[in-house]
């Protein structure tokens, strides 16, 4: 499997197995991926062109905090953060928890239910569109290591261990899978729960990604680890499942609902597309406070993706007239 990070200050670093080795030539991993497209080959076929040079230990990169988001896009704006929710085997139970006031089907359920019966279509089909939301822009995307700024008006700051699809779209507005990178879609499950209709708030956060970009395709069963640690101490830990083998809709399915809309296929342009999870440390009564740090991992991904908690400085939110 090949995997590629990227450094902060420049530079890009390829793993195949256990070396890992700077790419010759390489300043970010979005220039690779340019250059693949434009030449209409695959990453891997340039990373070969471009070489590979002396060999890196990019475990202690990672403990140096010199890793960033393995894609980044030079100018944020250009960088669209979305997601999916709901799409896990297990997720609307969790989601479900949060909204159910009575006896009743809830919107999570129904839309969940949606999925189970038509999220995986037959090949030349399409399938039912999933829950889909805007996260922000890549302003808002924060490298491994780095903390997770909560705002200062949030009511919580809680972690959501998921996978995360890098797209690049072609000056054609053919869209590119580059690959994929564990993801804290990281939330604001209090306002969420006030009201299903603050869902869009709850998301306007910042995310993390990486270390490690998995370039080529997924396994369908995925195990991963979530962790919460309070100084010395871990305050709560639990495994998650992806994978579509674990999934109420197929990746493919996901994608074409995301990319069927015009808007989202301008040359050029980078996305970021989570596909959900199903496990929440707020489903079982944990409010994540500042300082506590977020590990998720995966055997499939490499190095684990650790950020601490934060509080952003309050703003000034007062427009002024022209």
């Amino acid at each position: 499997m090949l995997f590629l990070s990227q450094i902060k200050q420049g530079g890009v670093v390829c793993r195949e197995g256990g070396e890992a080795h700077l790419v010759l030539y390489a300043s970010s991993v979005y220039e690779l991926a340019k250059e693949a497209v434009k030449n209409g080959v695959p990453l891997k076929s340039i990373i070969e062109k471009h070489g590979l040079g002396e060999s890196v230990n990019l475990a202690e990169l990672a403990k140096n905090n010199q890793l960033d988001c393995p894609v980044r896009h030079p100018d944020p704006a250009h960088m669209y953060l979305t997601g999916t929710g709901l799409t896990h085997l297990g997720s609307a139970a969790t989601r479900n928890a949060m909204h159910a006031k009575s006896e009743e089907l809830t919107d999570s359920m129904k839309i969940f239910q949606m999925g189970v019966e038509g999220g995986k279509p037959k090949d030349g089909q399409e399938g039912v569109q999933p829950e889909w939301f805007y996260k922000g822009n890549g302003a808002g995307v924060i490298a491994p290591g780095d903390a997770l700024p909560s705002p200062s008006f949030a009511l919580d700051g809680g972690e959501e261990p998921e996978i995360a699809g890098f797209y690049l779209v072609g000056e054609d507005g053919k869209v590119h899978r580059l690959g994929y990178t564990l993801a804290n879609e990281f939330s604001d499950h209090i306002t969420e729960r006030q009201n299903y209709l603050y869902l869009a708030h709850s998301k306007l956060r910042p995310a993390a990604f990486g270390p490690e970009l998995l370039v080529g395709e997924l396994p369908m069963h995925i195990d991963g680890h979530s962790r919460i640690e309070r100084g010395e101490k871990t305050l709560w830990e639990k495994g998650f499942l992806s994978g579509e083998d674990n999934m109420s809709h197929t990746f493919k399915n996901l994608e074409h609902h995301h990319f069927k809309y015009s808007i989202f296929r301008q040359p050029g342009d980078l996305h970021v597309h989570m596909f959900g999870t199903a496990t929440l440390s707020f489903a079982d009564g944990i409010q994540a406070q500042e300082g506590d740090v977020f590990e998720i991992s995966s055997p499939t991904f490499g190095l684990p993706l650790r950020n601490a908690l934060a509080k952003a400085d309050e703003l000034d939110t007062e427009v002024a007239p022209l």
